[in-house]
């Protein structure tokens, strides 16, 4: 698979660092003044300063209503439940709490949804099997 690049607006790089590099354990790589990039789990983002999007709870995905737009990863699910149990741990608000969905459907997943301090939402997803990621 290639690997995604994808830029967005953060109101605070220092916040963005303590969260993303600190609290997601994502690796920082180049930055300036005005922007910095990780490697969000084996993919790019770059965080500029700048007026974040606007998002709003319109996406419904079984019996929840999801922040959109949304930026996300799918992760192995040993991967997922290690970084759920963390983040949990460190007391982090969720916008949807650790949950399963779609138990023994094609696509069963494990979710969570939280926003960085900017006010961006992200989805984790967990599968235990990465073929069900395109099921239908």
């Amino acid at each position: 698979m290639s690997i995604f690049h994808l830029a967005y607006h953060v109101d605070d790089l220092d916040k963005a660092r303590a969260f993303y590099g600190g609290l997601l354990g994502c690796t920082e790589g180049r930055s300036t003044e005005t922007w910095v990039d990780f490697n969000f789990f084996g993919h790019q983002i770059s965080l500029h300063l700048g007026p974040v999007f606007a998002t709003s709870n319109t996406g419904k995905v079984g019996d929840h209503m999801v922040p959109m737009p949304h930026l996300g990863v799918i992760l192995p699910q040993d991967d997922w439940q290690t970084l759920a149990d963390r983040l949990t741990a460190a007391g982090l608000d969720f916008t949807l709490a650790p949950v399963t969905r779609f138990a023994d459907e094609p696509g069963e997943q494990s979710t969570m949804f939280f926003h960085d301090p900017a006010g961006n939402p992200i989805e984790i997803k967990g599968f235990k099997d990465m073929a069900g990621v395109f099921a239908t």
